[in-house]
């Protein structure tokens, strides 16, 4: 039955048609006539008011990685904004699906000098993969689905809808409410193969002396981890990930050795790639941070590539064979092929990187048993491993917690696990990304890991947690600097260090005022013990561990261990 409705109702039926059940938001001016309909409506909807509009985005980023479902977060004109551009940008190009709705002023206001107008359609414009604004409310159902469509096909990126106020008032035929169910969730309408690519790609890989599979996001966010698993068995060939596709292989299995590249990579895992005459590069965009600014694979190793994304294939590397086809549709095509091939011949890869992985553990066992004080980083790590069940949703900020865990810890399964913003690495992620994580898979241990400047960027945020009673465990790694620069200088302008130390801070103190039950460690002795009790703990917790100052540590990147 058709009936009028207006502007801010047909969006929230729109989103309502889409499944979307969690809006990570901040209110403002411009916002009131959907927050009264969401109020009205939007019972099936929960509405998570945040304390900044940045953490809104990195929640609906969080919520999205974890669930295969798109984000949704909001925040007002002028100022929520801008605000709100970090978490939008880093989930673009981490290929998140999370829609930003801002608010704006009054299409009647513009050009009068209107309080918070700006072109929000310019503003956006770098930053999504699809972006409009609703001049009219007939539009927004249109538009809505052309977001949804956007964002979940092809690459998964974010989307930007704008929502002028007196656009909101205006009014739209119920009729024109409906949506596209395969939208819901990403990746949709997945692209198999063209003919003969998959023969040509196994042709290319069996002619290889010393293959490697370097896996980038896009297996995890295909889903295709066991089509890989069975690739990798069955040609037993290493297999190597970027930070951001950690999980696309069970990090323990015997083909895996783990991230590489120069942040989170090793002097091994390095190996291995500079020695392979061929790379198989799966959902990977082989960018400076994966390739150590193109160290390895060298201008010389044959490449072949398979992406859903045409324009990754060939950025950085000529490609001998490409594949321009979901990951999960590729692979299973792949094995497809190679069950009836016979003329097979594995390449004893997981033998090749026994010795590689020994001496790589080796190295970090050693130094996550020490006594130091400071604690060491490695030793943190360490104890996590003890204590986490093997399921849990890590969220990473960039800095020391980085490349430590995504060079040390791990993950005993395949899939999503480890949430880091690679792609902008911004400060103040992972409290807000746990956060968004556990709205999506609360059965499930979420942990935040930053360091003390990141802290500062999103402990409002802490307030947030308690509001909800989220039993999210959040560790910092305190050691009063901004450490990746610190550790810079040091490296790069023989230790004059400048502007990048502030005063110690007692993080647990200031997490109890939140109301959440928190340490303070300084005795390595203490640390399992003490993250043991936290994760027994029914509610929020905050351990703030004093540790070693990463210009003093071997930390695992690339540019400090010259």
């Amino acid at each position: 039955m058709s009936g009028q409705i207006t502007g801010a109702e047909a969006l929230l039926r729109m989103l309502q048609a889409y499944e979307v059940r969690h809006i990570f938001g901040l209110c403002g001016d411009t916002t009131l006539p959907f927050y009264d309909a969401v109020r009205r409506l939007g019972a099936d909807i929960a509405h998570v008011l945040v304390r900044d509009e940045r953490s809104a985005a990195y929640m609906a980023d969080g919520y999205a990685r974890t669930t295969g479902r798109v984000g949704v977060c909001e925040g007002p004109s002028g100022g929520g904004a801008t605000y709100i551009l970090p978490g939008l940008i880093e989930a673009n190009e981490s290929s998140s699906a999370v829609l930003a709705i801002t608010s704006d002023i009054s299409i009647a206001a513009r050009g009068r000098f209107a309080l918070t107008e700006l072109d929000q359609r310019a503003l956006m414009a770098p930053l999504t993969k699809w972006n409009d604004i609703a001049v009219s409310a007939e539009l927004i159902p249109r538009l809505t689905r052309a977001a949804f469509a956007a964002m979940t096909t092809g690459r998964p990126g974010a989307a930007h809808l704008a929502l002028p106020y007196d656009v909101q008032y205006q009014t739209v035929e119920s009729g024109e409410i409906w949506a596209e169910p395969a939208h819901a969730r990403f990746p949709a309408w997945r692209t198999a193969p063209a003919p003969g690519a998959t023969e040509a790609l196994i042709d290319a890989l069996l002619s290889s002396r010393q293959p490697v599979i370097l896996c980038g996001g896009g297996v995890v966010t295909a889903g295709a981890q066991a089509d890989l698993e069975q690739l990798a068995e069955r040609l037993d060939i290493p297999v190597l990930t970027s930070v951001s596709g950690q999980g696309a292989l069970a990090e323990t299995h015997a083909n895996c050795l783990g991230v590489v590249g120069s942040n989170g990579g090793t002097d091994e895992t390095l190996d291995c790639l500079a020695h392979a005459d061929l790379v198989l590069l799966l959902g990977c965009r082989a960018g400076s941070t994966t390739t150590s600014r193109w160290e390895a694979p060298t201008a010389d190793t044959r490449i072949l590539h398979i992406d859903v994304d045409p324009m990754a294939i060939g950025a950085n590397y000529r490609t001998e064979v490409a594949m321009v086809a979901d990951l999960k549709l590729a692979l299973a095509s792949v094995n497809a092929v190679l069950d009836r091939r016979e003329d097979i011949q594995p390449y004893a890869g997981a033998k090749q990187i026994a010795p590689l992985k020994r001496r790589k553990f080796a190295r970090f066992d050693k130094i996550a048993r020490s006594n130091a004080r400071p604690i060491r980083s490695e030793r943190i790590v360490a104890a996590l491993q003890a204590v986490l069940p093997e399921d849990a949703l890590i969220a990473l900020d960039p800095g020391t917690p980085c490349p430590y865990f995504s060079a040390y810890y791990q993950l005993p399964r395949s899939g999503r696990q480890m949430l880091t913003n690679r792609a902008h690495g911004a400060l103040g992620y992972a409290l807000p990304a746990a956060l968004g994580a556990w709205f999506g898979c609360p059965e499930r241990t979420c942990v935040a890991v930053m360091g003390d400047g990141s802290f500062g960027f999103t402990c409002g945020e802490l307030e947030t947690v308690m509001r909800h009673d989220a039993p999210l465990l959040s560790v910092v790694l305190s050691n009063a600097n901004f450490g990746w620069i610190r550790a810079s200088q040091k490296a790069s302008y023989d230790a004059r260090y400048h502007n990048v130390d502030f005063r110690p801070t007692d993080h647990a103190r200031i997490a109890a005022d939140y109301g959440l039950r928190s340490w303070r460690v300084e005795d390595p002795d203490d640390l399992t013990r003490t993250f043991e009790a936290a994760l027994r703990h029914d509610g929020p917790t905050l351990v703030d561990v004093i540790c070693q100052p990463l210009e003093e540590a071997a930390a695992p990147v690339s540019r400090w261990m010259g």
